[in-house]
């Protein structure tokens, strides 16, 4: 059985690079993070903009809905953090976070917690029920760290990948890593924790053009998932659909990748039409992605071929 992605819409903006894709758990919305400085929520079924922020001057690399609000957090090049109400169009929040570009902010699952991810090689987490105060700073990265995100599962876990080559596993009472996984050759760029069966794999994507699979409970490398020509700029995990679960990667070869998750083999290839892939936003129980390009937006259904 081989699989296909199914381009439902497409959603043009060939002047806007889009760095950070992510989508709304309820709504067919997807918050698109751009390089112009603005932030919009995308309708994905009537394929119109519901909103459109425009926050900063400098890029906007990432940006997350956080759930049980009508929130949404980004990050900037400005080294700024800004909360809005995406119904209200509020400002709820603005505060400088980082001393260099925040390249990830992750929402926690069940906690009033946020992480952010910045070139100033730290991670820091925030409280909004303490009015944004930052708890803790997480340093043990020698370069750039390009993402971190919350373990699902573990209520005080999270992942962090940076351009040392290296991924770290952290407790967020810690400001030290508990864990390291080395085996890129080049900068980490992406990761993704999944969970199939009773077992538990970090997957992560890299400037040396492959995205690995790990067991989380030792660290050890799994597999290498090779194919890409340039650098691995996202990696997802799809759980409920057909014929899966699946792992999708894409790369500034400007394609995106589907894998098989249990066998590891590569099921199909998309070319996409709008240059280099940036971010790819994913509900793990659904077969819809919504992937981030230089040039604009693609909406596609993973389907059997």
């Amino acid at each position: 059985m081989s699989f296909a992605i199914k381009i439902q819409n497409e959603f043009d903006r060939r002047s806007e690079r889009v760095k950070c894709v992510d989508l709304h758990p309820t709504q067919p919305w997807a918050l698109l993070s751009l390089y112009s400085g603005t932030v919009c929520i995308w309708n994905y079924q009537s394929q119109e903009t519901e909103k459109s922020f425009k926050l900063a001057e400098s890029p906007v690399r990432c940006a997350k809905f956080i759930r049980g609000k009508d929130w949404f957090i980004a990050g900037a090049d400005d080294k700024m953090i800004r909360v809005y109400n995406y119904c209200t169009a509020e400002k709820v929040k603005e505060f400088e976070a980082h001393a260099d570009y925040i390249r990830s902010v992750d929402v926690h699952s069940s906690l009033p917690y946020v992480l952010s991810a910045s070139d100033d090689k730290l991670i820091k987490l925030w409280d909004w029920e303490k009015g944004w105060e930052c708890t803790q700073v997480f340093e043990g990265h020698d370069h750039y760290v390009m993402q971190a995100v919350f373990i699902p599962k573990e209520t005080n876990t999270f992942v962090s990948v940076s351009l040392d080559s290296k991924t770290m596993i952290w407790n967020v009472e810690s400001p030290n890593p508990k864990h390291v996984l080395e085996g890129h050759s080049k900068g980490v760029n992406t990761v993704e924790f999944f969970v199939t069966g009773d077992k538990s794999f970090v997957l992560t994507g890299s400037d040396d053009y492959t995205a690995k699979v790990w067991d989380y409970p030792t660290g050890n490398c799994l597999h290498t998932l090779e194919g890409h020509t340039n650098n691995v700029t996202s990696v997802r995990f799809l759980a409920d659909v057909p014929n899966g679960p699946l792992i999708i990667t894409g790369s500034e070869d400007e394609t995106i990748r589907i894998w098989n998750a249990t066998t590891y083999r590569l099921e199909n290839t998309l070319i996409s039409k709008f240059g280099r892939v940036w971010s790819i936003g994913c509900l793990t129980n659904s077969p819809q992605i919504v992937v981030g390009c230089d040039q604009g937006t693609i909406m596609g259904e993973v389907k059997n071929a």
